[in-house]
């Protein structure tokens, strides 16, 4: 039986790959992040608050694993145009946890990060196309 391959198949594959990669390096450094939080909120005897630091970590965090999961999920069904929608919910979830990250970065007091929004917004888009293509063929 041959293998049709689906029009985003490629697509899927490669920001997937690229998702999973840098998903996990990200999720070790949340982890590290919040054990630096939970450091600095102890050495500073509750004198810093530490309120939006936390939230920023616990942020990075659930990101880092949302971003993981999606790659998964991309290589695992970049060549099933049936899962195509499954693959766009899961792009959008990174995306919109990427723009909440840029709003936090501004309620935390810094200038609002375009360049980092965007360079954050390239793998999902990307994704994102792959899985459209792929529910073309559907």
């Amino acid at each position: 039986m041959e293998h049709t391959k689906a029009k985003g198949e490629s697509f899927l594959r490669v920001t997937g790959i690229l998702m999973i990669i840098g998903g996990a390096l990200a999720l070790i450094v949340a982890i590290i992040a919040l054990v630096g939080i939970a450091a600095l909120d102890y050495i500073s005897s509750g004198e810093i608050s530490s309120g939006m630091l936390y939230a920023a970590g616990i942020l990075s965090l659930v990101s880092a694993v949302a971003e993981l999961i999606t790659g998964i999920v991309g290589v695992t069904n970049c060549t099933r145009p049936e899962k195509a929608g499954t693959c766009m919910v899961w792009g959008i979830i990174v995306a919109v946890l990427c723009v909440a990250g840029s709003i936090l970065t501004v309620a935390g007091g810094s200038d609002f990060p375009i360049f980092s929004l965007l360079l954050g917004l390239v793998l999902p888009a990307l994704f994102i196309v792959g899985a459209a293509k792929n529910k073309q063929m559907n």
